[in-house]
């Protein structure tokens, strides 16, 4: 597998608007992706993944870290980046680490939705 190289792929203003548990949420997509393709041996699209998601994994750590209240946060998701990548930079794929990075992620995107339909219940009333 070749050295990932991270461009920019996405608009940064946009994402520092989205909240925590969607960037999250949203980087969980990604990961999935990544593991997905993993396991069904779709270097290509993995390889794809990979480098979204840590677009997204740097954006995220740009916004917490400008926003010096979230340093804390910033060491979260760097750990849960660094968590995901020794999946694809180890010599073996552990299987079971991989569920509990995809089990991670969906709680993020878990919530982003329930407080996404949340705030749409209270814009009808």
């Amino acid at each position: 597998m070749n050295e990932p190289i991270i461009k920019p792929i996405m608009n940064r203003e946009k994402w520092a608007k989205l909240t925590i548990y969607e960037q999250l949420g949203n980087i969980g997509s990604e990961v999935g992706r990544a593991i997905s393709a993993k396991r069904n041996g779709y270097d290509d699209r993995m390889e794809g993944a990979i480098n979204r998601a840590l677009d997204l994994f740097l954006a995220t750590i740009e916004v917490l870290i400008k926003e010096k209240t979230h340093i804390y946060r910033a060491k979260e998701v760097i750990r849960a980046r660094d968590a995901f990548m020794s999946l694809f930079y180890h010599d073996y794929f552990d299987e079971k680490e991989a569920d509990k990075i995809e089990a991670y992620f969906m709680n993020f995107a878990y919530i982003a939705r329930v407080r996404t339909l949340e705030e749409r219940e209270k814009m009808s009333k």
